[in-house]
């Protein structure tokens, strides 16, 4: 796809990955790399959905610039653990980021933003509607500003209808989105997730949509605005429960880790203690299970031959598939399922993930210098392309550490500056 000519968006050359001697981003000499090398994109949203989905455009080559507010910066900045006072989730989420404050509330914040909109080729924002309007931000003021631009517009609940304007979360959609409630235990409450599930959903979605928006614009030569809820997304990667209701009246009910689609389908826990999920969703695998623990003559009962019909034997199943777990150690389990072509794996916790041989082969964690905590290691690129790699220049970046070189960048004077922080748009 073409790109926004070079104008008021400064381009940075790409650096080395960051180190204790590096200052950092704007230092390298060599020109970003990655299929989306020239992209320009604005993140101008906070916590998650948003701005994950700015990272993964960053980490494919695109030009991110984190714009946060001087005085309340984003607050995944402090959000769960910390080391010597710098937070580490901050360093995955901000990666490939150069970093600015600016209050886009004020005359100058607001002036400033269509400048660095006029060179931009994406902005992605997550304010509650009626917000970039009230600061003179609108889409039609972003648009004469640059008729290329895409605005990814992440909420809650989206730009219209009767939820529009209430504050959300992803914790929300979980929620209502269905999948809470058929999550956990058949005689338990609802159960949430422990992470940001919908949020992470939501920005890969973003990026997809990003994406789109910027095809669509090779054809017309116009950019447009992506409206994502991110009720939505969560929806659709729960698969046909609209459809199941439609047709059928069908409401999934909680199953724990059974299915009701298939069986076996469920964690089992060996002599040893280990706990291993164990799947058989093909009919093949599900006979293969069966005769590798004993009870081959459950492959002849008439129910055995769907999907459905060992699901609504699926205590039966289960205690045949547990008790032979129960009196093997865990990796004589997976070597006999290994050898019988049989789904089974450890439900690992994240100690097991970083020392995993397979995440290893395939480089899923890797090694970041970093010039405020050393050598961190966190999550890779999300994907593998042979002939043009993603990468991590640098983890995320102190509040506002570009600023400067920012606007530098795009030709305001140091005078000009130095009174935009006087009046405290900076």
């Amino acid at each position: 796809m073409t790109r926004t000519p070079h104008s008021a968006l400064p381009h940075t050359p790409a650096p080395a990955p960051a180190t204790a001697s590096d200052p950092g981003p704007g230092a390298g000499s060599d020109r970003v790399t990655g299929p989306l090398a020239g992209l320009r994109v604005l993140d101008l949203a906070t916590l998650f959905a948003g701005p994950l989905a700015a990272t993964l455009l960053g980490d494919f080559g695109a030009e991110v610039v984190k714009v946060e507010h001087p005085v309340r910066p984003d607050p995944s900045r402090g959000h769960g653990p910390a080391k010597d006072g710098v937070g580490l989730w901050w360093k995955l989420l901000g990666r490939n980021k150069r970093t600015m404050t600016l209050d886009l509330s004020t005359p100058g914040g607001r002036d400033t933003l269509l400048r660095l909109a006029a060179g931009a080729d994406v902005i992605i924002e997550n304010f509650r509607p009626g917000t970039l309007e009230k600061w003179g931000l609108g889409w039609p003021e972003l648009s004469a500003a640059n008729p290329r631009l895409v605005l990814a517009r992440v909420t809650a609940f989206g730009q219209q209808g009767p939820y529009a304007h209430r504050p959300g979360f992803g914790t929300l959609a979980e929620a209502m989105s269905g999948f809470a409630a058929i999550t956990g235990e058949p005689d338990g409450p609802p159960t949430l997730p422990p992470f940001g599930l919908a949020d992470s959903i939501a920005a890969l979605t973003t990026a997809y949509a990003v994406m789109a928006a910027l095809a669509g614009r090779d054809r017309t030569g116009r950019g447009q605005v992506v409206d994502l809820a991110i009720i939505e997304p969560i929806l659709t990667v729960l698969g046909p429960h609209p459809l199941w209701y439609d047709q059928l009246g069908f409401v999934q009910p909680r199953t724990g880790n059974r299915s009701t689609n298939n069986a076996p389908r469920n964690t089992y826990r060996s002599a040893d203690g280990r706990w291993l999920a164990v799947s058989a969703s093909a009919q093949s695998v599900a006979e293969r299970v069966m005769r590798l623990v004993g009870r081959p003559e459950l492959i002849a009962e008439p129910w055995f031959a769907t999907g459905s019909g060992r699901a609504a034997h699926a205590r039966e199943l289960d205690e045949a598939v547990g008790g032979w777990i129960a009196r093997y150690k865990a990796q004589e389990v997976i070597a006999a399922f290994e050898d019988a072509q049989a789904a089974v794996a450890p439900v690992y916790d994240v100690r097991d993930v970083m020392a995993d041989p397979q995440y290893a082969a395939l480089g899923t964690i890797t090694e970041v210098e970093d010039p405020e905590l050393g050598p961190l290691r966190m999550q890779n690129v999300l994907f593998r392309l042979s002939d043009t790699p993603g990468s991590i220049r640098w983890a995320g970046r102190p509040h506002g550490a570009d600023t400067e070189a920012v606007l530098t960048e795009l030709g305001l004077t140091e005078a000009e500056i130095t009174a935009l922080a006087k009046d405290g748009v900076l």
